[in-house]
Protein backbone atom coordinates (compact mmCIF):
# COMPACT_ATOMS: atom_id res chain seq x y z
CA UNK A 1 0.00 0.00 0.00
CA UNK A 2 1.29 3.29 -1.09
CA UNK A 3 1.47 6.37 1.41
CA UNK A 4 0.29 9.23 0.43
CA UNK A 5 2.18 12.35 0.05
CA UNK A 6 1.55 15.89 2.13
CA UNK A 7 2.53 18.66 1.73
CA UNK A 8 5.96 19.69 3.86
CA UNK A 9 6.76 15.98 2.86
CA UNK A 10 11.09 15.74 2.27
CA UNK A 11 12.87 14.09 -1.20
CA UNK A 12 13.83 10.55 0.71
CA UNK A 13 15.29 8.89 -2.05
CA UNK A 14 18.62 8.20 -1.40
CA UNK A 15 19.83 6.71 -4.49
CA UNK A 16 20.84 9.60 -5.96
CA UNK A 17 20.80 13.36 -4.80
CA UNK A 18 18.16 16.07 -6.38
CA UNK A 19 18.83 18.17 -9.80
CA UNK A 20 16.93 20.94 -10.31
CA UNK A 21 14.13 19.23 -12.38
CA UNK A 22 13.61 16.90 -9.73
CA UNK A 23 13.42 19.53 -7.19
CA UNK A 24 10.91 21.93 -8.99
CA UNK A 25 8.32 19.08 -9.59
CA UNK A 26 8.65 17.98 -5.90
CA UNK A 27 8.27 21.91 -4.72
CA UNK A 28 5.79 23.10 -7.33
CA UNK A 29 6.55 25.98 -9.81
CA UNK A 30 5.43 28.49 -6.74
CA UNK A 31 8.31 27.01 -4.31
CA UNK A 32 11.07 26.47 -6.96
CA UNK A 33 10.68 30.29 -7.93
CA UNK A 34 11.76 30.70 -4.40
CA UNK A 35 14.17 28.31 -4.50
CA UNK A 36 15.68 29.47 -7.61
CA UNK A 37 16.17 33.56 -6.06
CA UNK A 38 17.46 32.14 -2.97
CA UNK A 39 20.42 30.61 -4.62
CA UNK A 40 20.76 33.60 -6.89
CA UNK A 41 20.73 36.04 -4.38
CA UNK A 42 23.56 33.67 -2.45
CA UNK A 43 25.51 33.09 -5.37
CA UNK A 44 25.74 36.62 -6.25
CA UNK A 45 26.09 38.21 -3.08
CA UNK A 46 28.61 36.19 -1.77
CA UNK A 47 30.81 34.82 -4.88
CA UNK A 48 32.99 32.28 -3.89
CA UNK A 49 32.78 31.69 -0.56
CA UNK A 50 29.86 28.79 -0.52
CA UNK A 51 30.13 25.72 -2.06
CA UNK A 52 26.94 24.32 -2.01
CA UNK A 53 26.52 20.89 -0.31
CA UNK A 54 23.72 17.92 -0.62
CA UNK A 55 23.04 16.44 2.24
CA UNK A 56 20.77 13.06 2.90
CA UNK A 57 19.43 13.16 6.59
CA UNK A 58 17.22 9.68 6.29
CA UNK A 59 13.89 8.97 5.30
CA UNK A 60 12.08 11.52 7.56
CA UNK A 61 14.47 14.34 6.88
CA UNK A 62 15.44 13.60 3.26
CA UNK A 63 17.89 15.75 1.38
CA UNK A 64 18.94 19.49 2.22
CA UNK A 65 20.50 21.66 0.61
CA UNK A 66 23.59 23.12 2.90
CA UNK A 67 25.68 26.38 2.65
CA UNK A 68 28.77 26.55 4.43
CA UNK A 69 32.15 27.72 5.23
CA UNK A 70 33.41 27.48 8.63
CA UNK A 71 30.12 27.80 10.17
CA UNK A 72 27.05 27.25 8.74
CA UNK A 73 25.16 29.76 6.52
CA UNK A 74 21.82 28.36 6.07
CA UNK A 75 20.03 25.01 4.39
CA UNK A 76 17.38 24.70 1.93
CA UNK A 77 14.90 22.37 3.10
CA UNK A 78 13.19 21.38 -0.44
CA UNK A 79 9.75 19.37 0.18
CA UNK A 80 6.87 18.61 -1.21
CA UNK A 81 4.82 22.28 -2.11
CA UNK A 82 6.96 23.80 -0.01
CA UNK A 83 10.70 25.09 0.13
CA UNK A 84 12.15 25.86 4.16
CA UNK A 85 15.34 27.31 5.36
CA UNK A 86 17.08 26.53 8.57
CA UNK A 87 18.60 29.34 9.93
CA UNK A 88 20.93 28.72 12.90
CA UNK A 89 21.09 31.69 14.99
CA UNK A 90 24.08 31.39 17.66
CA UNK A 91 24.52 33.91 20.66
CA UNK A 92 25.91 36.84 18.78
CA UNK A 93 22.95 36.27 16.13
CA UNK A 94 20.65 36.23 18.79
CA UNK A 95 21.45 39.81 20.37
CA UNK A 96 21.31 41.00 16.90
CA UNK A 97 18.10 39.31 16.77
CA UNK A 98 16.48 41.05 20.04
CA UNK A 99 17.99 44.11 18.92
CA UNK A 100 15.50 44.30 15.80
CA UNK A 101 12.70 42.53 17.31
CA UNK A 102 10.24 44.88 16.48
CA UNK A 103 11.31 45.17 12.49
CA UNK A 104 10.76 41.78 12.07
CA UNK A 105 7.30 40.13 10.93
CA UNK A 106 5.23 38.50 13.25
CA UNK A 107 5.48 35.06 12.51
CA UNK A 108 9.05 35.26 12.50
CA UNK A 109 8.78 36.44 16.08
CA UNK A 110 6.68 33.76 17.06
CA UNK A 111 8.73 31.43 15.64
CA UNK A 112 11.91 32.84 17.46
CA UNK A 113 10.51 33.12 20.83
CA UNK A 114 8.67 29.51 20.56
CA UNK A 115 12.38 27.61 19.14
CA UNK A 116 14.21 26.18 21.83
CA UNK A 117 17.52 27.48 22.70
CA UNK A 118 20.56 24.48 22.70
CA UNK A 119 23.93 25.40 23.23
CA UNK A 120 25.04 26.26 19.54
CA UNK A 121 22.01 28.30 19.16
CA UNK A 122 18.22 28.18 18.14
CA UNK A 123 18.00 25.82 15.13
CA UNK A 124 15.53 28.26 13.16
CA UNK A 125 12.94 26.14 9.85
CA UNK A 126 11.41 28.89 8.11
CA UNK A 127 9.08 28.19 5.77
CA UNK A 128 9.03 30.30 2.41
CA UNK A 129 5.44 30.73 1.50
CA UNK A 130 5.76 34.32 -0.33
CA UNK A 131 8.63 36.89 -1.51
CA UNK A 132 8.19 38.71 1.77
CA UNK A 133 9.48 35.68 3.36
CA UNK A 134 12.35 35.02 1.28
CA UNK A 135 12.95 38.79 1.40
CA UNK A 136 13.25 38.31 5.36
CA UNK A 137 15.52 35.09 5.35
CA UNK A 138 17.54 37.03 3.25
CA UNK A 139 17.49 39.86 6.03
CA UNK A 140 18.42 37.30 8.48
CA UNK A 141 21.36 35.81 6.82
CA UNK A 142 22.63 38.84 5.72
CA UNK A 143 22.75 39.81 9.58
CA UNK A 144 24.68 35.97 10.63
CA UNK A 145 27.38 37.38 7.69
CA UNK A 146 27.22 40.02 5.34
CA UNK A 147 26.96 40.38 1.89
CA UNK A 148 30.50 40.96 -0.30
CA UNK A 149 28.72 42.08 -2.84
CA UNK A 150 25.01 44.03 -3.19
CA UNK A 151 22.66 41.08 -4.49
Amino acid sequence: MKQSIEVGDRIADKSSQPDDRTVRDWMGPGAFRHWVELRRWIEASYPGVFAPDWLHGGKKRGWSLRYKKTQAFCTLLPAYRLLSVLVVLGRAEREKFEARRYSWSPQLVKLYDETRAYPDGKWLTIPILSADDRDEVMELVSMKRPPLSPG
